[in-house]
C-alpha cells in the first residue's frame, strides 16, 4: 500500500508562481531566439559570398571583363580595375543597400598591362 500514499498538494499561489516563472522564462527565451535568427537572416553574406567567388573565378579565366557592374539579389556588384603604386589588381566590392552591409575581394594581378577580362 505505499503507492496510495498522500502527496502534500501545494497552494494555488504557489501554483501560480511557478506557472508565471515557467512563462517568463519561455518569453525571454523566444525573445532571444528570435533576435538571433533576425540577425542572422538580415546580415547574410552567404549568397554574396557565392556571387563574388564565381566572378572571380570567371575574371581569373578570362570570361568576364573589368570594368563590371551588376546587380544580384539586394546587393550591388561591382568590379574595378587598379593599378596603385606598381601594383595591379581587381577591386571585387558588394554593397547591400538594405542594411549597408559591405563585402569586398582584391584578386592581384600579374601583369599591369595585360588587358583583362579578354578571351
Amino acid at each position: 500500500m505505499a503507492l496510495l500514499k498522500r502527496i502534500r498538494a501545494s497552494t494555488l499561489m504557489e501554483t501560480m508562481v511557478a506557472t508565471v516563472l515557467i512563462v517568463v522564462i519561455f518569453m525571454i527565451a523566444s525573445l532571444v531566439m528570435n533576435n538571433i535568427f533576425g540577425n542572422t537572416v538580415k546580415f547574410a553574406t552567404g549568397k554574396s559570398d557565392y556571387y563574388l567567388n564565381k566572378l572571380e573565378y570567371q575574371i581569373k579565366k578570362g570570361h568576364l571583363q573589368v570594368p563590371f557592374s551588376d546587380s544580384y539579389d539586394t546587393w550591388e556588384i561591382e568590379a574595378q580595375y587598379i593599378i596603385d603604386h606598381n601594383r595591379s589588381y581587381i577591386k571585387l566590392e558588394a554593397r547591400n543597400p538594405a542594411n549597408a552591409k559591405e563585402a569586398q575581394r582584391i584578386i592581384p594581378v600579374q601583369k599591369p598591362n595585360e588587358n583583362i577580362g579578354n578571351p
